[in-house]
Order: structure tokens, then C-alpha cells, then sequence
């Protein structure tokens, strides 16, 4: 069972637990640029660094890479078609797609909807 984080939005819920998406260009995260990280909206464990998060012009903050043994995956056929989704290990929230056209050294885009991430300013 997901427990799911009684603080969270319409919005996050219905992204996060309901195969949701938030409109392209939405998240004040796109343009985040300060040294930090990035965490789950719903149970907060660290996701993504900010070293790892480049401009790649979907509309939604993007990374080459997340954190270690954060994420699960699964075929997603909603669109009709197959992709990848993947989802926060801890407690299961939808975080987005990985896609194989990012920037090197991995070649991976993790498109990640927004609301679904909390960032934390490096101290």
C-alpha cells in the first residue's frame, strides 16, 4: 500500500498516484539553477542532484542520471505506444519518463513532472 503524503496538491496527487501530467513549461524547477538536490514531493528522499540536471528543452526539468537505487520501472503504454516510467522506490509516487536522448556520459533523459519534486538548496 502507498501511504501518500496528506500535504501534498490536487495536482500532485492526481500526478504522483493517478497517471497525471503537468502541462510542459509549469514548473518553476525548469529553471532552478542553484547547487542542491532534488527530492520526492511525497516522502522526500533524495532523488536527483542538480549536477545531474541539464536544459533539454521538454518543458519539464530533465537529468542524465538520478540518484543510486532510487527509482523502479515499468512499460507505460497510456500514449499507446511503449516508454519507460519510472517511480520513487520508497513510496511509489510517478516521477516521470526515461527517455535514451539525453546528453552524455549516460545518454538517458529522466523527464520528471515538477510538482512531484521538493529542491533542497545546498547549504
Amino acid at each position: 500500500m502507498t501511504k501518500k503524503n496528506p500535504n501534498l496538491t490536487a495536482e500532485q496527487k492526481l500526478v504522483m498516484f493517478e497517471d497525471g501530467t503537468e502541462p510542459p513549461g509549469t514548473s518553476d524547477l525548469n529553471s532552478e539553477k542553484r547547487e542542491g538536490t532534488y527530492h520526492c514531493a511525497n516522502c522526500e528522499i533524495k532523488l536527483f542532484s542538480s549536477k545531474a540536471k541539464y536544459e533539454s528543452g521538454s518543458g519539464w526539468p530533465s537529468f542524465y542520471k538520478s540518484l543510486p537505487d532510487v527509482f523502479e520501472t515499468k512499460t507505460d503504454h497510456l500514449l499507446g505506444y511503449a516508454r519507460t516510467e519510472y517511480h520513487c522506490k520508497n513510496c511509489n509516487a510517478h516521477h516521470g519518463h526515461i527517455f535514451e536522448d539525453g546528453p552524455e556520459p549516460t545518454g538517458k533523459r529522466y523527464c520528471n513532472n515538477g510538482v512531484c519534486l521538493v529542491f533542497k538548496e545546498e547549504a
